[in-house]
């Protein structure tokens, strides 16, 4: 069964086109390594709740937008091999950096997912 890296994050409006050339840069890494899809959504209707939401899990700030990401593996055992082979990929020491990230990775929420349904 497939399996599924997601991601919320907050990134500065100002800085969108880098966060762009950055995931377009990551997507063929990971897609080199085993990831059969990667992508990058901003969000276009999302609203603060009363108790959850986007915005608030990310406490995103003025001048920033929700990105919501996914990376689709064949299987859970797959992405744990790819996720090694990337984060020892020398083309991506730069874009790891945390003083060259163009978005603040202390509020970016991740994690895997067992894929339930897929239709």
């Amino acid at each position: 069964m497939p399996y599924v890296d997601g991601f919320i994050l907050p990134v500065p409006s100002k800085n969108m086109d880098a966060y762009l050339e950055m995931s377009r840069q990551c997507a063929k890494v990971w897609r080199e390594y085993g990831a059969i899809q990667y992508r990058e959504c901003v969000a276009d209707d999302v609203k603060v709740g009363v108790h959850t939401s986007f915005p608030q899990a990310v406490k995103l700030e003025d001048g920033e937008v929700v990105v919501f990401s996914w990376i689709i593996y064949p299987s859970k055992e797959v992405r744990d091999s790819c996720n090694e082979k990337v984060m020892s990929d020398p083309r991506m020491k730069d874009m790891m950096d945390p003083a060259r990230m163009p978005f603040d990775g202390k509020r970016l929420i991740y994690g895997g997912f067992e894929m339930l349904i897929d239709l």
